[in-house]
């Protein structure tokens, strides 16, 4: 059975290490984040009593 060349070696790890990347930028980047206003209004209406 005969071996594969030491270059074709580095051009699969190259190839798939670019392709893992591409897939995590693409998911990483996809993502919108949608602001919730309700969080902001109770942060801003909260109103702390410290008792020391």
């Amino acid at each position: 059975m005969p071996q594969m060349m030491p270059l074709s070696w580095l051009m699969l790890f190259i190839f798939f290490s670019i392709m893992f990347m591409l897939f995590n930028f693409m998911n990483y980047f996809s993502y919108i984040p949608i602001k919730n206003n309700m969080k902001e209004k109770n942060m801003k209406n909260k109103i702390s009593n410290w008792k020391w």
